[in-house]
């Protein structure tokens, strides 16, 4: 699969570039540093979330960049406290206040929330879209139960649901769905926050191509079907060398040897409040 920075995942209308920056964690000077470092080397998809508390650094720094906003894919999320009819979407206003943008370009439901009926929700998202404020919307660690549910009640196309991926967990369920629904599966998580750096098959793999386990790590991810991933990084030097994935390919082999390794089944983010997972059969 021959892929460029510029390779997007092109679903109900959105082009959703491959590889992003995520922000989760990064705070203050970091946020702005981080989202910086990601527009000079070249990313065009930066993720963040109102939970991160680092909106107003992410705008200032896309502000600072001297990109053009047309050529930034933005993301943020909602937090679960905000779900209410009419409280949502003055969150999304007070989002794009804080990024500096008039328009987001996808807009998510951080995590579901049984404390309101989620036809209220995914009502209140699709105001927000048809009000302009963002072009797209979508879902965060919806499991195929909620998605499905989330899909019916939407008068817009859900393009996105934004899940912790990575070479020792299966997301197979999800895969399945997102094809199914016709949408991108963005990975946040997507070196299992640095588990990847110690798997003896992912260095063996590293070699061949004389890259890092992140890197193949990354390159595993972005060669599936509508599959993007969001690396963080609060190193400048490892904002760069993320994005040095598109100079090599993994064979048909190599990625089923990576993909054997799901068999750990190994989820790193399983707050208290999070759904039932999906099992893969």
């Amino acid at each position: 699969m021959t892929l460029d920075p510029h390779t997007t995942v092109d679903v109900q209308g959105a082009s959703i570039p491959k590889l992003g920056f995520g922000t989760w964690k990064l705070k203050d000077d970091d946020a702005y540093d981080g989202v910086a470092a990601a527009l000079k080397v070249g990313y065009r998809h930066i993720d963040t979330a109102q939970a991160y508390k680092n909106e107003a650094q992410v705008g200032q720094a896309i502000a600072d960049s001297g990109v053009a906003r047309e050529d930034i894919f933005l993301t943020t999320k909602v937090w679960t406290e905000r779900f209410a009819a009419g409280e949502l979407e003055a969150s999304v206003k007070e989002s794009l206040s804080k990024l500096k943008v008039d328009q987001l370009n996808l807009v998510l439901l951080h995590w579901p929330n049984e404390d309101v009926p989620l036809g209220e929700t995914i009502g209140a998202l699709n105001a927000c879209r048809e009000a302009g404020f963002t072009k797209h919307i979508g879902v965060s660690n919806f499991t195929t139960t909620w998605l499905g549910e989330a899909v019916a009640t939407s008068k817009a196309p859900l393009v996105c649901n934004q899940v912790e991926y990575h070479p020792f967990l299966d997301q197979t369920p999800v895969r399945d769905a997102m094809a199914k629904y016709d949408m991108a599966l963005t990975a946040y998580s997507p070196i299992a926050q640095g588990e990847v750096f110690e798997d003896s098959e992912l260095k063996a793999i590293a070699g061949a191509h004389d890259k890092t386990p992140v890197q193949v790590a990354l390159r595993w991810l972005i060669q599936q079907e509508r599959v993007c991933a969001i690396p963080r990084s609060s190193s400048s030097d490892h904002v760069k060398s993320n994005f040095e994935v598109f100079d090599f390919e993994l064979s048909a082999d190599e990625m089923e040897r990576i993909n054997a390794l799901r068999a750990n089944n190994h989820r790193l983010v399983d707050p208290e409040w999070a759904p039932d997972w999906d099992v893969a059969a």
